[in-house]
């Protein structure tokens, strides 16, 4: 009997279908053992040495492998092919070796890129030994964490009250997040202007054009930096008659993206089906463990953590031969394509993630696979065809339209399609907007004549850096050799459950506590949170792994410097600590800041100076003259939709949309306690009939008509179509087939909503009040209603417990007793 050890029990049925009787395939269920989380797990002092712990959970899972191996030969451990893999096979044999389980039983380590019988048979037929160097550089890695984890993250608790841990990869992940939000905080919009026009030719032609030069001169980007400077261009352009000047048409080529790797997978997938950095990995996971085809389990994709974009010459000749199958010579290069990683210590001797069969496309496997694992096997599938077609072939149009004497040119740029090549199949998405290339241009001839049908000024103003998203963050972190594939979707979610960071519109938005942290490492830790330090680590793992480094000299190198600077952070006063933090985040901790006003200035005392202090529950804003002045603050909560509302809210008074033309009532927007809201101010009021006075006491002007604005219609962007939609709710959307009885929308108390004889249904961000359709309509009723279960506390009244107490014990919104204030 043999007996082979995968990580998960989805792997280990699809393998041992492909083995036999002779096998028996049991699941570690990932790692084994671990480092306990308390102090001297690593001892420095003993020269690393380290203790592993074994978890309940995970002895029964050796129990199952010890059980296995009663009566066996041979062991095969076969978990992933990379370090980790390497590492938790490695401790499968140590732990069985400490149990004297493994007396004359053979050790042999396998390796297999993907989950097919082909694969799985190749790679048994190969068994090695155990790989000393990966192992030596998963001891390295796991020591170098935990070391940054256990020592430096003590001191942020003592020296930063409130903040969570550090950690090796994680504080620079997050400091490349802080620092994008520092660069938006201080950048200053600039004002600049474009002259776009619209000619007319015959028969029936019209071109779009863009002003670029101006009496004889090239125009920079801020050369029209005003309004009258673009009035007075658009008169100097009215003034004269037009002609083609010049047209230059060149054919280029557009190349297919390499296949993927794990990084350029989740930027896809992000772009393409919204999906987050774990939730690809947990599908890709799936795909590559094996998916039931019919009566038999299999894996559709090969090896989802990869940093290489390699591909076997098998899989490039049977897509090659897919490609030429159906769609022709024409869509195949004469040779196949080849590609290399653009990132650092790529690991090259792997492949990219690709298809296990080019055969098995997306519509053959579609039923086999729910909606999410569909979109992406196709994602990838698409991929790694497209990669090996031709060439798509543009023709790109420049036409120059000028006036006689030349000193007015305006340009006017598009291309046409002349090959779609690898485009007949799939196209890489893009996060910027499409150009102005993209557009399709009429036929002209040199000299031809055209009228100027108009001429549009356009006010523009520079934008900061956008926030990263989780799939640009990844493709930073690897530009920058930081991390691996292997974790870029556990730093996004670390970060995210530290309260560090948090996820606003696909975007992540630096929370005060993850800006503080990012502060008090740059300034005390500065050269760990470095990206070179960093990334210099990474290529010395490598290197061990290679055997061109001592991993003990690596970590007494490491631990020399990094034990001297926990050593003098030790000695800090948190008055400095404060100072300092203060200082490097005053347009964070005072966004409001104006030229000329001193937003230091106590509004309580008038003559006190507001500036950060750290109390037992974390960072607040105070007053200097305390305890005489006990003014506080919390430190400004920072996410987008907050930052918005309070930047309304500052210089938000009314804004008047106009008059309803019903019943003549000015229609404005105003700010309330809850929110915005539109009011109808003035205007008829519906007659009533005249009633008999009774009372001396003047009668009490009736109220003018609200509507709360609902979420997704921004108060200063709101328009008066909006409103007067708005102002006509409850409106029918149109009768239930079944009763015949109308189905009305509308916005309550609790939201917007649809109605139906006596039946409510909220509904959801993704609906529009004023939009939603009767299809729509009907989903949304045909859904379950909740039932509250008797004798127990509903959903919302648990969650709203759950909310308080996250509240109470948020350290940024307790305000801390005069007891707890560190000046």
């Amino acid at each position: 009997m043999k007996v082979v050890i995968v990580e998960s029990p989805s792997k280990a049925k699809t393998i041992n279908k492909y083995l036999g009787a002779d096998y028996r395939v049991v699941a570690s269920y990932g790692h084994v053992r671990d480092l306990p989380s308390k102090n001297g797990s690593v001892d420095p002092e003993e020269h690393f040495r380290m203790i592993w712990e074994t978890e309940p959970q995970s002895r029964k899972h050796i129990d199952e492998i010890v059980k296995a191996l009663k009566g066996a030969d041979q062991l095969f451990l076969a978990t992933d092919p990379d370090r980790e893999g390497e590492a938790i096979s490695w401790h499968v044999r140590e732990v069985l070796n400490q149990q004297k389980i493994l007396n004359n039983i053979e050790v042999k380590r396998v390796v297999f890129h993907e989950i097919t019988k082909r694969a799985v048979l190749a790679a048994m037929a190969q068994p090695r030994d155990l790989n000393q160097e990966l192992v030596e550089a998963y001891l390295t890695r796991r020591a170098l964490d935990y070391l940054v984890g256990f020592t430096l993250s003590p001191v942020l608790w003592r020296k930063l009250p409130g903040s969570k841990s550090a950690g090796r990869v994680q504080s620079v992940a997050l400091r490349l997040i802080a620092e994008r939000e520092s660069e938006i905080e201080v950048f200053k919009s600039q004002e600049y202007w474009t002259i776009s026009t619209e000619f007319h030719g015959q028969p029936k032609k019209v071109i779009f054009s863009r002003l670029t030069h101006l009496k004889g001169k090239k125009l920079e980007k801020f050369d029209i930096g005003t309004q009258a400077q673009a009035t007075a261009a658009k008169k100097e352009i009215e003034q004269y008659r037009y002609t083609v000047l010049d047209i230059e048409k060149k054919q280029v080529k557009r190349y297919p993206a390499p296949p993927f790797t794990t990084s350029t997978l989740q930027q896809e997938a992000s772009r393409k089906l919204g999906y987050s950095a774990r939730k690809t990995m947990q599908i890709a996971q799936r795909l590559y463990e094996g998916i039931n085809l019919s009566e038999e389990s299999i894996g559709l994709i090969t090896y989802m953590r990869t940093d290489s974009v390699n591909i076997s010459l098998e899989a490039v000749t049977a897509t090659r031969q897919w490609i030429e199958q159906n769609f022709g010579k024409r869509y195949l290069p004469s040779a196949p394509r080849t590609y290399k990683s653009k990132a650092k210590n790529a690991q090259e001797a792997h492949e990219g993630i690709r298809p296990t069969e080019m055969n098995r496309s997306p519509e053959r496997v579609k039923k086999f696979l729910d909606d999410d694992q569909f979109k992406l096997y196709e994602l990838i599938w698409k991929r790694m065809t497209a990669s090996q077609m031709e060439n798509a072939l543009l023709d790109q149009v420049s036409i120059d339209i000028a006036n006689p004497a030349k000193s007015v040119i305006l340009r006017s740029t598009g291309s046409t399609l002349a090959f779609d090549g690898f485009l007949k199949l799939y196209e890489e998405g893009r996060d910027d907007e499409v150009s102005e290339e993209d557009r399709l241009l009429p036929t002209l001839e040199i000299g031809e004549i055209l009228n100027l049908h108009q001429v549009t000024p356009s006010q523009h103003f520079t934008q900061p850096p956008p926030r990263y998203s989780e799939a640009s963050l990844v493709k930073k972190l690897e530009e920058l050799g930081i991390g691996r594939p292997s974790t870029y979707a556990s730093i996004m979610s670390t970060l995210i459950e530290r309260k560090y960071v948090t996820l606003d519109k696909k975007r992540l938005l630096p929370e005060a506590l993850g800006r503080l942290v990012t502060a008090f490492l740059t300034s005390f830790f500065k050269k760990y949170v470095e990206y070179d330090f960093t990334a210099h680590l990474e290529e010395q793992l490598d290197d061990i792994s290679e055997g061109k480094l001592e991993w003990l000299k690596v970590m007494e190198d490491f631990w020399k410097s990094f034990n001297h600077a926990i050593t003098q952070a030790n000695d800090l006063k948190i008055s400095d600590v404060i100072e300092r933090i203060d200082h490097d985040l005053e347009c964070f901790i005072f966004p409001q800041a104006k030229e000329g006003e001193n937003v230091r200035k106590c509004p309580q005392c008038a003559n006190g100076r507001l500036s950060l202090k750290l109390g037992k529950w974390g960072a607040f804003v105070g007053c200097s003259n305390y305890p005489s002045c006990a003014y506080t603050r919390r430190v400004l909560a920072h996410s987008s939709d907050e930052k918005e509302e309070s930047s309304i809210q500052e210089t938000f008074e009314t804004k008047t949309l106009g008059i309803d033309p019903e019943t003549k009532a000015m229609i404005s927007v105003k700010k309330g306690p809850y929110g915005f809201y539109l009011q109808w101010d003035g205007g008829e009021s519906p007659a009533t009939p005249a009633t008999p006075v009774k009372s001396k006491k003047k009668a009490a002007a009736p109220k003018p008509k609200r509507v709360a604005l609902p979420k997704g219609i921004s108060a200063s962007e709101c328009t008066l179509e909006q409103a007067l939609s708005l102002g006509a709710l409850p409106r029918l959307v149109g009768q239930h087939p079944e009763t015949g009885k109308p189905i009305t929308a509308a916005i309550g108390r609790f939201g917007p909503y649809i109605k139906h004889e006596d039946r409510f249904k909220s509904i959801g961000k993704n609906d529009n009040v004023l939009e939603i359709t009767l299809e729509r309509a009907l989903e949304l009723l045909a859904e379950p209603s909740e039932k509250k279960p008797r004798g127990k506390s509903s959903p919302g009244k648990k969650r709203r417990a759950k909310n308080l107490q996250r509240i109470k014990s948020s350290f940024f919104l307790k305000i801390p007793s005069r007891k707890e204030l560190i000046s």
